[in-house]
């Protein structure tokens, strides 16, 4: 699945292959953060691969000219690998306790696409073009940037949902439900602490004011997508209290639909409210 994405973005962004420093930066970076992956122990091979070839995609994607590297949404991207692996490392003793550890080998290849892929489909050329003949949407002057707003929505509920999940369990004894506030185990789906919510919050924060500095997006992009991101959080945590309690979804799925939920929330707001629409 992931790579199908890369290949589908890949190939509109074809022009980009033709200037050989925008290649180059583009694959070697992308390889890199690979590698780095790989390394820690954050990914599996084939989620090392998968993340890579998601971050070329992203990179061609908000690829402007003159072209420098850090303005692209490597930095966004980078943010989120940073801020997961040091989250789920935090207290890992006390999660192995709990039974909540994540597993040693890292992030799966499923796990790397439900996570990134939503931000990789809203950047391709062709959603976007979609996007712009809606008319509901009145966005047919907005720049490759300002379109990224949603991807980078995504990308901060991604990096918002690992870190209060993982945190989440270190810092809270008692969790609540998202539903009826009844107290539960820490790791429970659908539990959410003050200390997880904030830390989530928080890192939202982060990765959305990385893309926003790199791809010069300015206080709304940032806004934005940092909101996208907090209301994917709880969107997450309702559906984990939900359909994937009952099992009619996988924590994979569940993933999925709430970067898809920040994602469609931030488009919401470029489209509705005009002083956000960068």
């Amino acid at each position: 699945m992931p790579f199908v994405a890369a290949s589908a973005v890949l190939l509109t962004h074809w022009w980009a292959v033709q200037v050989p420093s925008v290649a180059i930066w583009t694959v070697g970076l992308s390889l890199l953060l690979g590698i780095i992956a790989l390394q820690t122990r954050s990914a599996t091979p084939g989620a090392a691969a998968a993340g890579a070839a998601i971050n070329a995609c992203l990179m061609f994607s908000t690829t402007m000219f003159p072209y420098q590297p850090w303005h692209t949404a490597v930095v966004p991207l980078a943010a989120v690998l940073v801020l997961t692996s040091l989250a789920t490392r935090f207290g890992h003793k006390r999660k192995e306790r709990l039974g909540t550890a994540e597993s040693r080998r890292g992030r799966s290849a499923s796990q790397v696409a439900a996570n990134l892929g939503i931000a990789v489909i809203a950047s391709n050329d062709l959603i976007q073009s979609w996007m712009m003949n809606q008319r509901w949407l009145a966005l047919t002057r907005q720049s490759p940037s300002a379109f990224f707003t949603i991807a980078l929505a995504a990308l901060a509920e991604a990096a918002a949902d690992t870190v209060s999940s993982e945190l989440g369990q270190v810092f809270s004894t008692h969790p609540r439900m998202i539903t009826n506030l009844r107290r539960t185990d820490p790791g429970t789906d659908g539990a959410i602490s003050l200390g997880g919510t904030f830390a989530g919050t928080f890192a939202a924060a982060i990765v959305a004011a990385a893309g926003s500095l790199a791809l010069h997006g300015g206080l709304s992009m940032m806004a934005v997508s940092w909101a996208g991101g907090v209301f994917g959080l709880f969107f997450d945590s309702l559906l984990g209290a939900t359909w994937e309690q009952r099992g009619a979804l996988n924590n994979d799925a569940v993933n999925f639909l709430s970067t898809a939920s920040a994602a469609a929330f931030a488009l919401v707001l470029m489209a509705f409210l005009p002083h956000v629409r960068g």
